[in-house]
């Protein structure tokens, strides 16, 4: 049986909004105080506490974690994915509930936390590891390692506080790292490094993975949630959307984007198509790269396979097949003209040598004409089509593309 590292129970947490309290700067301390000497300054108004309004960062949320597992968490802004990792780190507690780790924690959260600007890199590096337990002859070991990985050599004797938001960054992923930790949350704050430090940073928590170390990682760059984890967790306002396997989540997530994504049911259509012309009622996926008819998991020979279920008799028809993004962007179509049906259920099949997406959530959509080219049916395909291969393009979502073409590179010299 898997040993559990982080369990969560029925976790909230509760912020108050527009409280009294939180407007008092100094200028109004004084005025006060100049006013109404006697008057106790820091007291809220009645009106303070009537009109404080409450927001659930996290409500109610359950999930555990076994030990060795990296994954991902994923949400838009304000779902309360920072708010779920400081809770976790021990930085807020909770309103509700419980969370429980079970291991030395490590945590790269918001920029500078846990470093002193007054410090320099080399005190900051021995202060988180004090923080940590770690003994200082541990540390004296380590500090060459974690210095070189953060490409610091000539700024670690300056004070922290001299750094740029870059600099912080690679020496709080470094300490992080290096300091043996066995669970590491890891919050965005990696958006703000160089590329080539971002590639170094994920190919540093991959090898975390490989030694049975937990991480949760939170990010909102899907690849590198696929490229890493084995399972995510979705925020939605606070609550927990879906727990699962990577490309389920993902997936799932991607189409919530999108409101060209609809789930109409094919049933409904199949007993549709007795009363109609025409109408397709159902579609699959089919190769050795498929699973669960609609999930692609290797770039490989498939067929696409549509059915038609024909109430009357169609001649010298056409019928069109296309493949759209998840914002709506055309990506593949085609077309097939002069076909005649009797009444009936056909399968319509568009065999492709392969499907090199990159991974997402894209959507199909069949359409047939008659001979005077109007439309006799045209169907949003249901369930969407789930792109879950390896990534093999760009490591940032936003230059990634739409294609994942196996690629291999040498540097020759000439």
């Amino acid at each position: 049986m898997a040993e559990i590292a982080i369990r969560v129970e029925n976790l909230s947490k509760l912020y108050y909004l527009n409280y009294g309290l939180a407007r008092n700067m100094l200028r109004e301390v004084i005025v006060d105080v100049l006013k109404k000497p006697l008057k106790k300054v820091f007291q809220a108004d009645k009106n303070d506490f009537r009109n404080k309004k409450e927001l659930w960062a996290l409500k109610d949320i359950s999930f555990k974690i076994n030990k060795g597992e990296v994954v991902g968490v994923i949400g838009r802004n304000g779902a309360g994915k920072s708010t779920l990792l400081k809770i976790l780190a021990r930085i807020t507690p909770p309103t509700k509930g419980y969370a429980r780790l079970y291991g030395r924690l490590s945590s790269i959260l918001e920029i500078g936390t846990g470093f002193h600007g007054e410090l320099t890199g080399r005190e900051n590096v021995f202060f988180n590891g004090a923080l940590l337990g770690m003994k200082r002859r541990e540390l004296i070991k380590k500090l060459d390692e974690i210095v070189a990985f953060a490409e610091l050599e000539k700024f670690i004797d300056t004070p922290l506080k001299h750094y740029s938001s870059g600099m912080a960054v690679r020496l709080a992923f470094s300490v992080a790292a290096h300091l043996e930790p066995e669970i590491l949350l890891v919050d965005e704050v990696l958006s703000v490094g160089d590329s080539v430090f971002q590639q170094k940073c994920l190919g540093k928590m991959g090898d975390f993975a490989k030694g049975g170390r937990t991480v949760l990682f939170v990010t909102h760059q899907l690849n590198q949630v696929r490229r890493l984890c084995e399972k995510c967790i979705w925020l939605a306002n606070g609550m927990i959307q879906r727990v699962g396997s990577v490309s389920e989540v993902v997936s799932a997530y991607e189409a919530s984007f999108s409101s060209f994504f609809t789930e109409e049911d094919p049933t409904g259509r199949a007993l549709a198509g007795a009363s109609s012309a025409a109408v397709f009622f159902k579609w699959e996926a089919i190769g050795s790269g498929v699973e669960n008819y609609n999930t692609l998991t290797e770039i490989s020979p498939l067929t696409l396979r549509f059915w038609l279920k024909v109430g009357q008799p169609l001649k010298h028809c056409s019928t069109s097949v296309l493949l759209f993004t998840s914002d709506n962007q055309l990506v593949w179509g085609n077309a097939i003209s002069k076909v005649s049906f009797e009444p009936g259920v056909y399968t319509l099949e568009y065999s492709l040598s392969s499907l090199p997406l990159r991974p997402s959530t894209y959507y199909l959509q069949v359409v047939l004409f008659d001979e005077n080219g109007s439309v006799v049916d045209n169907w949003q395909c249901y369930p969407h089509l789930v792109v879950a291969t390896k990534p093999m393009g760009h490591f940032r979502d936003e230059y990634a593309g739409i294609l994942n073409i196996p690629c291999s590179f040498l540097i020759k010299t000439k």
